[in-house]
């Protein structure tokens, strides 16, 4: 089993969808990849920054989990940060209403030091300068170092985004964001692209259309699992991340066959999350459940064929 690092925002978000709206609850990038790689037992570690607004028992819901907060910068005269988002009827679409960066406009992450050694980072959707930071500090190179990042950043800070992009192993995106980064419409060629640019492996996450799995030649496919409803999507990328990031760290194994397993453990848990709103449906997921929907997904995609 293996070390690993999550850097990314713990944050509050209010959201309206078309099944309901929410006050402030508990959000961010790296409280959603937390969550989800707590279900592998692994030894993880969060780097993120919060106000004094932020409450206790939020910090001991990771803790609980058995994901290290030491991490956590307390910033106690501050804010934390606060995104506000309205869906759209198709779910796929959303308008933000309310981005306030608090204590996060200052952030400077300071990785614990026994998780310096880790060989697994997560590097959570942040500014490139800040992931870069990160990967700096590390005492080794990481044996994988994964990458989620945004159009927001290919927009007003291009060039930081390249330079970190070339020092990990593996980026996850989604397809407009891909298409974005390279100019490229067919994603097979926006994945070369990528490749191109330094990461060995490259995810493309298509939301209720699964995810794709690039090294080289190879190409994986995963599909979405078809939902009664989906009540808030928010956080269902940052979940993926964290099961895929999860998963590999439990296994040590980083072969593309491997990262197959990774992509439907991703993608089994964002089927979780986005099954309630926020947070909810993550704070109280068994393992039953996701072995049980791990057999959906097997049933979904397994078939035999004659082939001549």
């Amino acid at each position: 089993m293996s070390k690993l690092v999550i850097v990314g925002t713990v944050a509050f978000d209010a959201i309206e969808t078309p099944f309901g709206k929410t006050d402030k609850i508990l959000g961010g990038a790296a409280t959603f990849i937390g969550l989800a790689a707590s279900q592998f037992k692994v030894d993880a570690s969060i780097v993120s920054v919060v106000g004094g607004d932020f409450p206790q028992e939020y910090l001991d819901l990771l803790s609980d989990r058995n994901v290290d907060i030491s991490g956590v910068e307390i910033v106690k005269d501050g804010k934390t940060f606060f995104w506000s988002g309205r869906y759209h009827n198709d779910m796929n679409s959303r308008d933000t209403l309310i981005t306030e960066l608090n204590t996060l406009a200052d952030f400077n992450p300071v990785v614990p030091k026994n998780y310096k050694d880790a060989e697994i980072v997560m590097l959570g959707n942040l500014h490139p300068l800040v992931q870069a930071s990160v990967l700096d500090q590390m005492t080794n190179k990481p044996k994988l170092a994964i990458l989620d990042t945004m159009n927001f950043w290919m927009d007003s800070a291009l060039e930081d985004l390249h330079n970190v992009i070339k020092r990990v192993d593996v980026i996850t995106i989604n397809d407009e964001e891909a298409r974005q980064l390279t100019g490229e419409y067919s994603l097979v060629m926006a994945a070369k692209k990528i490749h191109e640019m330094g990461p060995k492996y490259v995810v493309i996450k298509k939301g209720e259309h699964g995810a794709l799995l690039f090294n080289d030649d190879n190409v994986f496919y995963a599909p979405a699992l078809p939902l009664k409803e989906v009540f808030d999507p928010t956080g269902a990328g940052d979940t993926f991340a964290g099961g895929f990031a999860g998963y590999i760290a439990r296994t040590g194994d980083i072969s593309f066959e491997n990262m197959k397993n990774a992509v439907i453990y991703g993608s089994t848990l964002a089927s979780f999350c986005v099954e309630k709103f926020g947070t909810e449906r993550m704070q109280n997921l068994g393992t039953s459940e996701i072995q049980q929907r791990l057999k959906q997904f097997k049933n979904l995609t397994q078939f035999d064929i004659q082939l001549n």
